[in-house]
């Protein structure tokens, strides 16, 4: 039973390990998608990766964020809808044209710290 035993924890490591790979590169490329997207519907303008500009780094927004299970929606319906006050007292304009999915895409992006692609 020994050598059983031992092929089956070798094969649930190379499992973990190939889906771990998947992960990353499925990771990647959301990471890719959102920041083409985030790019597209002027995000950038206003907002950096690592810096404040006219809003709030992704980075602090991820932070303020960590641990908070209704961020997504929060953050989504803040996207969609603008809104003012949490940051400062410059607005963030809506984005009534992004789809729901493509504003889904960037917020789990941002929640993630925009880790680069």
């Amino acid at each position: 039973m020994k050598g059983a035993s031992a092929v089956f924890i070798g094969l649930a490591l190379t499992v973990g390990v190939v889906t771990g790979g998947f992960a990353s590169v499925a990771q990647a490329a959301d990471a890719e998608r959102a920041q083409a997207i985030a790019s597209s519907n002027a995000c950038m303008g206003c907002h950096a990766v690592d810096r404040k500009l006219v809003g709030p780094s992704f980075q602090q927004i991820a932070a303020k964020y960590k641990g908070d299970a209704q961020a997504p929606a929060k953050l989504a319906r803040k996207v969609k809808d603008g809104g003012s006050g949490v940051w400062g007292m410059i607005p963030m304009p809506a984005h009534q044209s992004m789809s729901d999915a493509d504003i889904r895409t960037v917020v789990d992006w941002v929640l993630a710290g925009a880790p680069p692609k």
